[in-house]
């Protein structure tokens, strides 16, 4: 797999789960960081972690649900780097109920992080990406493709997010700027853990894919020739529930 050396990638997400195992694994193909997430400590364990590959590691704390502080996020990142190669939308959050039942409010909180956060982030930083024929990762959910009961809402908002990815792929590949949709199974993370007990069920990590595989399908899908782009990948389980 080529390196990423000179290369620097936004995570958004960064502090646990898949954005953090991707985060960790673009450091140590040698990209500089610009980590994202809520909770302070939680980054600068990462920023830790990632600075140990010998590069370049900045943490940003934002409320993604905010457009706010996602703007002054997106300004920060100018501010503090001028060049960014990568983004890549980890963030997300997820509501369980059907919809006869599911508050608004649940669905609007999901939509502002899982949709309009990475639309706004993703407009801002369109400039700097287009300059350096960047690269765009949404990472989705199988749920984006196929709505099952009980998720409605959720489904709704990756469904929205792989159409910005589809329309954005269309607009920006004239610029030579690639768009990616990672469809990721059930992946062993807290969100996950969290599910898990929004239904009752046991939390078995083991039979889950890992971040980590997701980390190996991304960055193989990122290091494509420059002849070719990787789309959408669908990753799931190889143990079935």
């Amino acid at each position: 797999m080529p390196g990423f050396e000179g290369q620097v990638a936004v995570v958004t997400g960064a502090s646990s789960g898949v954005g953090k195992t991707l985060a960790l694994a673009l450091a140590r193909h040698g990209a500089g960081l610009c980590l994202v997430g809520r909770r302070r400590d939680a980054l600068e364990v990462v920023a830790r972690d990632a600075r140990a590959s010998g590069v370049e590691v900045k943490t940003y704390v934002a409320d993604l649900s905010r457009d706010d502080e996602v703007r002054k996020l997106a300004a920060d990142l100018q501010k503090d780097f001028g060049a960014i190669d990568m983004v890549v939308h980890s963030a997300g959050v997820i509501s369980r109920g059907e919809i006869a039942t599911a508050p608004v409010q649940d669905f609007d909180q999901q939509y502002r992080i899982n949709v309009r956060a990475p639309y706004l982030l993703t407009q801002a930083l369109l400039p700097l990406l287009k300059a350096r024929r960047g690269q765009v990762v949404f990472i989705n959910s199988s749920a984006g493709l196929k709505a099952t009961a009980g998720v409605g809402q959720y489904a709704a908002t990756k469904h929205a997010l792989k159409a910005i990815a589809d329309s954005l792929r269309d607009e920006v590949n004239p610029a030579e700027v690639r768009v990616l949709s990672a469809f990721l199974g059930r992946t062993a993370s807290p969100m996950q853990a969290e599910v898990h007990r929004m239904e009752g069920k046991a939390y078995r990590p083991e039979l889950l894919m890992q971040p980590e595989d997701v980390a190996w399908v991304v960055l193989n899908a990122l290091s494509a020739p420059r002849t070719a782009e990787v789309t959408d990948v669908h990753v799931r389980p190889l143990k079935k529930a």
